[in-house]
């Protein structure tokens, strides 16, 4: 799934792909907003990252259904 956060006075996006639901990642982001100094996500690959709450301006959480490739059946 992929996370998007938007951080304030900053042209480009945070963009994270991480296996976790979108549950467990919504249930961080709010508890990072009710009062912690820091969002803390890990990524697919074990790499964590911080931003600072107080510079958060959206995040932005994609589907967790994987997007098919091919033709099909029609």
């Amino acid at each position: 799934m992929d996370i998007t956060i938007g951080v304030q006075n900053q042209a480009r996006e945070l963009v994270i792909e991480s296996d976790q639901t979108s549950e467990e990642i919504v249930g961080i982001v709010s508890a990072a907003l009710e009062g912690k100094p820091l969002l803390e996500l890990r990524d697919t690959r074990g790499r964590r990252v911080l931003v600072p709450t107080a510079s958060i301006g959206y995040v932005e959480i994609g589907s967790e259904e994987k997007s098919r490739v091919g033709f099909g059946s029609l």
